[in-house]
């Protein structure tokens, strides 16, 4: 439905998480995949959202020059948010297990912004999902990360594996935000770009 709307357009996604991808597949878009290396620092005075805001904007600056009128980039970061601390992808399994101790027994806040970029326009969105984990003993921690080594997700966890089956017991928000997209925002912001550009 959304696909025929943007018929016109060339979608594309710069992420080379298969996870987006797949729910780009999903929402029944043709996309093309396009990657350039980012930096990801941002300024400590960022808090929250900001944070992710400005690291999905900055994953469009490389495309920028290249875009052509009928492109739409689509950027986007993940962050875990734990007691005004932005928690990152762990660099190793001890970073893992230090971060994974941290959400356990806890609330976090998961935030994803998505950037929308054109050549005459310019749109980043967000979401945040609250999650809470029951407590997880020290086994269970290192039993996930030796399984699933989740070194390259935010907080050192995917909701979607066995950890968020046998851990989370309140969710408040988009589950779909939590693996690293929210599907909805994605689905209602390209739905109002057609109208305008």
């Amino acid at each position: 439905m959304l696909n025929e709307k943007l018929k016109h357009h060339n979608i594309i996604l710069a992420s080379a998480s298969p996870r987006r991808q797949q729910f780009f597949k999903d929402l029944g878009l043709e996309f093309e995949i396009r990657l350039k290396p980012v930096h990801e620092e941002y300024p400590q005075r960022l808090t929250h959202f900001e944070i992710s805001d400005y690291l999905a904007q900055l994953k469009a600056l490389p495309f920028k020059e290249e875009l052509k009128p009928n492109d739409i980039l689509i950027t986007s970061d993940t962050i875990v948010w734990l007691k005004n601390k932005a928690l990152g992808k762990p660099k190793d399994a001890a970073e893992a297990f230090e971060i994974i101790k941290s959400l356990s027994n806890a609330t976090h806040e998961v935030i994803t912004s998505v950037c929308f970029t054109t050549t005459t326009f310019e749109k980043t969105v967000n979401a945040v999902t609250k999650v809470t984990f029951k407590h997880f003993s020290d086994e269970e921690i290192n039993y996930y990360i030796s399984t699933c080594k989740p070194f390259d997700k935010a907080g050192a966890y995917g909701i979607q594996e066995w950890i968020g089956q046998i851990g989370v017991i309140k969710i408040e928000g988009s589950y779909f935000n939590v693996m690293g997209l929210p599907t909805h925002l994605v689905y209602e912001t390209l739905n109002d770009m057609v109208k305008i550009i």
